[in-house]
């Protein structure tokens, strides 16, 4: 058995208790989330590489450089970016790859993991928080207030949006201190396009959604599903039910819900944790079949 944090609720569906042993697959690509670049996985980044592993942050479409720049940038290069756009981009990105890697993303971006994982890409996948794709229907209050500064103005769809501080301390920061929660916006915090959100709010009534994914899909990678039970975007019990919606696929499915934790949770304190709990979980999932005889 894995060590786990104390309280922390942890569901398998396909997977198999093992000793952790390693694993050879050592490649990571990380994809942040709306509202950040890939900035904001430094001290994450740093941790799994210290680990053994090698990583890549590639931003969105528009989402690289200083943030500074990105903030400049935002109103004119960020306007209508959509799902399809960012899923493509990092497509197009990591299918050549001759060794495919383990694909970590954050709130939007492990939505994007869970589409690329569905065609075939990705050696395994962790998304944190994830954004839900279609087909996951349980909306909470949190949920609804965190969202109403994109979504509560239809002519967001198409502009680069930001948060104020208020705004994204209680979506993002609400576990935070007031100190630490004023540190994150003023480093990572940028405005963003406003597309996205509702693409995932809008989902069910589309025909062929960006965000939809093959729930039965039996030949994809091992997939592991992390939430905060402080989450107010993405409450635990939107990626709880994310989580039940791959319960009729054979492929290796887990979930694991850490207490105190806001959507922040690869950045607040305590962060450590969760990257060494990735770290013990890929090694299991990962192990090669001959050792799990």
């Amino acid at each position: 058995m894995m060590d786990v944090p104390q309280s922390v609720v942890v569901v398998t569906v396909g997977g198999i208790e093992m000793e952790a042993t390693g694993h050879e697959n050592n490649d990571v690509v990380v994809i942040h989330g709306l509202f950040m670049t890939p900035l904001s996985w430094h001290n994450f980044e740093t941790r799994l590489s210290g680990l053994g592993y090698v990583v890549q942050a590639p931003g969105w479409p528009g989402h690289e450089g200083d943030i500074e720049s990105v903030r400049k940038a935002a109103p004119t290069a960020l306007a209508d970016l959509g799902m399809a756009e960012i899923i493509d981009h990092y497509d197009k990105m990591i299918r050549p790859m001759e060794k495919q890697p383990i694909l970590i993303g954050h709130s939007l971006g492990g939505l994007t993991v869970q589409v690329l994982l569905d065609r075939g890409l990705g050696a395994a996948a962790v998304a944190i928080d994830p954004a839900p794709p279609k087909g996951v229907r349980r909306i909470t209050l949190s949920e609804f207030k965190s969202t109403f500064p994109v979504l509560g103005h239809p002519g967001n769809r198409h502009k680069a949006v930001g948060l104020t501080y208020k705004q994204f301390r209680y979506a993002f920061a609400n576990t935070l201190s007031e100190e630490e929660a004023h540190r994150v916006y003023e480093e990572y915090a940028v405005p963003d396009t406003g597309r996205p959100q509702f693409q995932v709010a809008l989902a069910d009534f589309m025909r062929n959604p960006p965000t939809a994914v093959d729930y039965r899909n039996e030949t994809r990678k091992p997939l592991l599903l992390i939430t905060g039970s402080e989450d107010h975007i993405v409450p635990a019990a939107v990626t709880r039910s994310n989580f039940r919606k791959y319960w009729h696929s054979s492929a290796v499915t887990d979930f694991i819900e850490f207490p105190g934790r806001s959507h922040l949770i690869y950045v607040e304190p305590g962060w450590e944790e969760v990257v060494d709990y990735v770290d013990n979980w890929l090694t299991r999932a990962l192990k090669p079949a001959s050792a799990m005889a």
